[in-house]
């Protein structure tokens, strides 16, 4: 009989994302970052996100994370984010995920109180500081990128909707920033297709009329990310709370808040000069499930302010299994993942 091949999974939780950590069953891969290993899974074994992602393993609500040696001595684990959309550099709820699962599976031994440690995304090092009680991950702190405002208040005309005014922050992919108020949203679970179906259309509109740079990155593609704000409430001194929603690609709003949408609200704030340094913003989603922001610092950066920032959540470990691909399967496609798989070394059974 052949060798079977199967994958090691974690499968975890952040604010309701489900973020599936592969901790084993593909070889090391090539490059010298992880940026450049992300690149190549990308451009040459696409395949392991679309089984994951796809029928009949995986929903495009889903994420994986695919765990690979740090490639700075600093790190304890590095780690390549997959979604439908593709490969985002940096995701807040998939590194919170991930750095539950490393420490979950020893790979980061667990230590009672604050402990911090390094993971290391295709964005860069990430400090990540855990609080565990009684043994259990009670709470990940991880840095979100710098954040900041590229566009403030554009108007566009979007069919169905007429004239929409929006912003744009950068925070590790381009956002626009929406007021739910204003399209008639009370950001509850009951609008859920309808704020998906009322993105889509505002996504297109923009990317049919102006692209955006990042000013060190160049072009990034087309915005692909829409961020619904509720009203913000004042509930402590420096601690404010909003209700959100974000889109990620069509049909699809986010279960959490997400830790990049969260880092596009503190470089909103800080530009309207609503918020300082120290001060926290929580974000709560449309199933009640939340992440906290920190504003930490700004920094100039050419014409731009540079918001530094964190984001506090909790991840959840919901499962742990092996996946046997099936390559002849006629709904699986194997070309562009078999030759990363660790187990087609294994002697045939049987």
């Amino acid at each position: 009989m052949k060798p079977e091949l199967t994958l090691q999974l974690m499968d975890t939780h952040a604010g309701g994302d489900v973020s599936r950590i592969v901790t084993g069953g593909i070889d090391p891969l090539p490059g010298d970052t992880v940026r450049a290993q992300m690149e190549y899974l990308r451009d040459d074994a696409d395949g392991l996100r679309r089984l994951l992602l796809e029928e009949p393993y995986g929903i495009p609500e889903m994420s994986v994370d695919l765990l690979v040696p740090p490639t700075d001595p600093r790190a304890a684990a590095g780690y390549i984010i997959m979604e439908v959309m593709g490969y985002p550099i940096y995701s807040g709820s998939n590194t919170i995920c991930t750095a539950t699962a490393v420490l979950e599976a020893g790979i980061v031994p667990k230590r009672e109180g604050r402990q911090h440690f390094m993971l290391e995304s295709p964005a860069g090092l990430v400090q990540i500081e855990a609080l565990v009680r009684d043994g259990v991950v009670e709470a990940i702190t991880c840095e979100g990128l710098p954040s900041y405002i590229h566009t403030y208040q554009a108007n566009i005309d979007v069919p169905s909707l007429g004239t929409v005014n929006y912003s744009v922050a950068y925070s590790g992919g381009f956002y626009a920033l929406v007021d739910a108020t204003e399209l008639g949203f009370d950001l509850t679970l009951d609008e859920e297709r309808k704020l998906a179906e009322t993105a889509h259309t505002i996504v297109e509109a923009i990317q049919a009329e102006r692209g955006f740079s990042h000013y060190t990155l160049g072009d990034v593609g087309p915005l692909p990310f829409l961020h619904f704000m509720g009203p913000v409430e004042q509930v402590a001194e420096g601690y404010y709370r909003s209700r959100s929603a974000t889109y990620v690609h069509p049909g699809v709003i986010c279960r959490s808040t997400t830790g990049t949408g969260t880092s596009a609200r503190l470089a909103l704030m800080h530009y309207q000069g609503t918020i300082k340094p120290g001060d926290r913003l929580e974000t709560v989603s449309l199933r009640e499930t939340g992440f906290i922001g920190q504003f930490s610092a700004v920094e100039q950066e050419g014409e731009y302010q540079v918001v530094k920032n964190h984001i506090t959540g909790r991840g959840y470990v919901i499962a742990r299994s092996d996946i046997v691909v099936n390559c002849d399967d006629p709904m699986v496609e194997c070309d562009s993942l078999r030759h990363i798989l660790s187990s087609r070394h294994a002697p045939p059974t049987g």
